[in-house]
């Protein structure tokens, strides 16, 4: 048996092929958008892709299940629970099928959704003993995953009871050597407190995954999962993932390379009302084109521009190079965005030389904000970390509203004073900081270093 990992770091994701060397089978579960790395990793280990499969209709991406068919003859699988837009074959709890050596056991497995199934994997070539279980959003590295994302509070205690059933009567009955290869890995906002490995075993979490702990207790177990506060605030890109999933995702085809605006084109864009996308960093956008919205790119891009975007409008960009735009356009379509209408030739400089309007987002050093705080207490330190972060240590008198709130929060921030945005690093302050400065305010200042600068710096913090 074959088994390839494929691991988006940005949106916490991981996707795999398994492949049966008897037959030269692949199968495919919960592909990325791009699935380009699939067709080439088949084909390098001579392998056809006859089976693809998402564990579930995913809230964080949209999935790559609908671009194999117009590639190659495939079959699409998926659970019998599943409401879906496309034909597929359904998979009841219990339904078995193989593929050469190995074979696929479907467990029904609820709770992060209604629908959720997991693969149990047997490697005949080994044994009869199962050998892996590709568990989707259930049993996570350190965690499990969160129950809250269909509903209100009512449902999220269904899902979270669900979802203790399925990890007491299916998945910690399976042996402990069991290998665990989840979709949800670390970076990925489906859980509290994701580890960094990409796999785990049966064994390692019920002995070491404190989530776990709890199940002795249904009423416990889901009191943990209704507490809320520890998990990452649900990006607002997220209620729309779901819905494309479950329809069945337009297969994006051949895709036409955005073109280079010059700086007068490129204005024309904005002025017909199309948002300037600024991927450059928190420390460049300090000049920038008036009401960009900053989302530097890295490691978070996908969830910040989800964050930061609204739906269905126009995207031009300003890239630090020239080389980041396939990265940048792939990372917009993964969360359900078109294909930006063009980017900045010669980037900022191109801009400048043009005699075109600059902005200037003024940049502090902890330092500067704690002098500035001794002296003048009016205005407001804005700080968008998440409220565990929060918890752990805050400046006294600043307002929290979590980045992912930002949005629909906006109104609350006052304009009638400066505003002083902060984060843990900077790169999140940065993108609040565009987004008040494209929504109108005037007085703005990001804090470069963040909350992680002003503990190294032995400035003095408040908790709750």
């Amino acid at each position: 048996m074959i088994l390839k990992q494929f691991y988006l770091k940005s949106l916490g994701h991981a996707s795999y092929l398994v492949g049966a060397e008897e037959t030269g089978e692949a199968f495919i579960l919960d592909p990325q958008r791009d699935v380009s790395a699939y067709f080439e990793d088949a084909q390098n280990q001579e392998l056809r892709i006859r089976y693809v499969a998402d564990t579930h209709q995913h809230n964080d991406y949209v999935s790559g299940i609908c671009e194999f068919a117009p590639r190659t003859k495939v079959e699409i699988l998926s659970g019998a629970r599943a409401e879906l837009g496309y034909a597929s074959r359904r998979l009841n709890d219990g339904e078995r099928f193989e593929m050469g050596e190995v074979v696929f056991e479907v467990l029904h497995t609820p709770g992060h959704t209604p629908e959720h199934i997991g693969f149990l994997l047997i490697d005949r070539s080994r044994g009869e003993e199962p050998c892996m279980f590709l568990s989707g959003g259930s049993l996570l590295v350190g965690d499990v995953a969160r129950p809250d994302l269909l509903g209100n509070r009512e449902q999220t205690q269904q899902h979270a009871a669900g979802l203790c059933r399925t990890l007491q009567e299916k998945i910690l009955k399976l042996p402990d050597f069991v290998e665990v290869y989840p979709t949800h890995v670390s970076g990925s906002l489906c859980g509290g407190s994701i580890g960094s490995r990409l796999s785990t075993t049966v064994g390692y979490e019920r002995r070491m995954n404190k989530l776990l702990a709890a199940l002795s207790s249904e009423i416990n177990f889901v009191a943990n999962c209704l507490n809320l506060e520890n998990l990452p605030a649900v990006p607002p890109y997220w209620k729309r993932m779901r819905k494309i999933n479950q329809q069945g995702p337009v297969p994006v085809g051949t895709l036409a390379e955005p073109p280079a605006l010059l700086a007068d084109e490129f204005e024309r864009f904005s002025n017909e009302g199309a948002i300037i996308l600024d991927c450059r960093s928190p420390e460049a956008f300090a000049a920038h084109i008036p009401g960009a919205i900053n989302v530097g790119l890295g490691s978070s891009f996908a969830t910040w521009a989800g964050t930061a975007l609204p739906d269905e409008k126009l995207i031009i960009l300003v890239l630090d190079s020239k080389r980041d735009l396939w990265e940048v356009c792939w990372q917009l379509l993964r969360i359900g965005y078109d294909l930006p209408k063009g980017w900045l030739s010669g980037g900022m400089m191109g801009w400048r030389t043009a005699a075109k309007p600059i902005e200037i987002l003024p940049q502090w050093t902890v330092w500067q904000l704690h002098e500035r705080l001794e002296k003048d207490r009016e205005l407001t330190v804005l700080d968008v970390r998440q409220p565990g972060e929060w918890k752990a240590g805050y400046i006294e008198g600043a307002l929290l509203i979590t980045g992912a709130e930002l949005p629909r929060r906006i109104d609350e921030v006052p304009q009638d004073r400066p505003v002083v945005t902060i984060c843990g690093s900077g790169y999140r302050s940065s993108v609040s900081a565009s987004l008040l400065l494209h929504h109108g305010h005037k007085q703005v200042v990001n804090v470069l270093g963040g909350m992680t600068a002003w503990k190294t710096a032995g400035l003095a913090t408040a908790r709750e």
